[in-house]
């Protein structure tokens, strides 16, 4: 992959997206989170580039698309905090994905039925440092509707503060990616992995060092 090439593409993208009609029948709150989409594929085309004040910025950027998106969608759209936290964790930017996360609690993602709702629930206990995450963690690895499973392994791992089960299920998780044939936005980045290893460090884990095509140098 040319990272430099695909960074040019997203902010291309980004401006053709946010200047764009919305299509006969589009969802405004879509055509939103598809602007943010561009901007979170060239934050982690600039992250596997070796430009992390690039990368840091264009992420930053995704997660306040997020934010305006979800605040366009409907109640119970989880999949826009979820995205929004993402960005924020992978953007460094601590203090934001704090607010962010009371935000999502007091929307009610922690009352909320189905896996995404649990998902994003997990993430914004996890980024508060709150304990019921491990209590939430547990419910997502019992429930066959969440996948891959891995992901809640390394959630439940960070809620206990399990340094060795947290290493095995955040190589599950990589592995997951390694499997696939088909990415988001064609970015083959295993951006989940990076994710919890921001969470894990926020908690006082230390992520193992790993080596896969799918993540930054940095991080091989």
């Amino acid at each position: 992959m040319d990272w430099e090439e695909k960074l040019a593409w997203a902010e291309e993208e980004h401006e053709r997206r946010l200047a764009g009609p919305r299509r006969s029948g589009e969802r405004e709150d879509f055509r939103l989170a598809a602007v943010a989409g561009a901007s979170w594929a060239g934050g982690l085309a600039a992250l596997m580039a070796g430009r992390p004040d690039e990368a840091e910025a264009l992420l930053g950027r995704a997660a306040d698309e997020y934010l305006v998106s979800w605040d366009a969608a409907p109640a119970g759209s989880w999949g826009r905090p979820i995205a929004l936290l993402r960005c924020r964790l992978l953007a460094g930017h601590g203090e934001a994905a704090e607010r962010d996360a009371r935000r999502v609690l007091a929307e009610g993602a922690l009352d909320a039925d189905g896996p995404i709702a649990a998902y994003c629930a997990c993430l914004a206990l996890l980024v508060l440092g709150d304990p019921t995450a491990k209590r939430v963690a547990a419910s997502l690895r019992s429930d066959p509707g969440f996948q891959p499973g891995a992901v809640a392994d390394a959630l439940h791992a960070i809620a206990r503060h399990d340094e060795g089960a947290y290493a095995d299920a955040a190589a599950g998780v990589l592995a997951s990616f390694e499997e696939r044939d088909a990415f988001l936005e064609d970015v083959p980045v295993a951006d989940t992995v990076l994710v919890l290893d921001a969470l894990a460090r926020a908690r006082g884990l230390r992520p193992t060092e790993r080596r896969s095509d799918l993540l930054p140098a940095r991080e091989r």
